[in-house]
């Protein structure tokens, strides 16, 4: 009787382990590689096809996604944003560590494929925290538009690398969609 129970046992596993064995084999995880860095959400190869995470994409690529729940249909767009950033009438990308200065921020939109109802510009010094420059619910119906933000003080306290952020959202129930970056170096005096 023991030796019947090992061998029904012994059949279960094999058959339950060779089952695990081929579903692994007939979808593998991959990793993805963006412009040198890998991406948290790895791709699923299966059937000869590679599997990705929409978000994580257009996230990567600084792009805006849209779902659309009535005919099951994924839209990615990427806007072309170059921003530019003046003190006064002076262009600058770099600043000395401990001044203030006020500044404002000033973006080209193109090649905006669908309509977006607000902007956000933000700033983020080298220790990771973010401040709003400015939040503005817009309409935007055509493929360019110019947006400055007002004047904005800032101090540039540390030493390091400050990231200009410009965000988009499609509608107002929307998560902002981070769209272009522009770097501020500040420099030890």
């Amino acid at each position: 009787m023991k030796f019947r129970k090992l061998l029904i046992a012994s059949l279960v596993m094999s058959l339950w382990g060779g089952t695990m064995l081929f579903a692994d084999s007939a979808s593998q995880r991959v990793r993805v590689i963006v412009n040198g860095s890998e991406l948290d959400d790895a791709g699923i190869f299966t059937d000869g096809k590679t599997y990705l995470s929409v978000r994580q994409v257009a996230s990567t690529l600084q792009s805006l996604v849209l779902w659309d729940e009535g005919t099951k249909k994924v839209s990615i767009y990427k806007p072309n944003v170059h921003m530019f950033l003046f003190q006064d009438t002076t262009i600058f990308g770099n600043v000395v560590k401990g001044n203030k200065i006020t500044f404002k921020v000033f973006a080209q939109i193109d090649n905006l494929m669908t309509n977006i109802s607000a902007v956000k510009v933000t700033i983020v010094d080298p220790g990771g925290n973010e401040q709003i420059i400015q939040s503005k619910n817009v309409t935007v119906d055509k493929d360019n538009f110019w947006y400055r933000t007002d004047d904005y003080a800032y101090s540039f306290d540390t030493a390091g690398k400050y990231t200009i952020n410009f965000y988009m959202k499609v509608s107002a129930g929307d998560d902002w969609s981070l769209v272009s970056q522009k770097t501020i170096t500040a420099k030890a005096p």
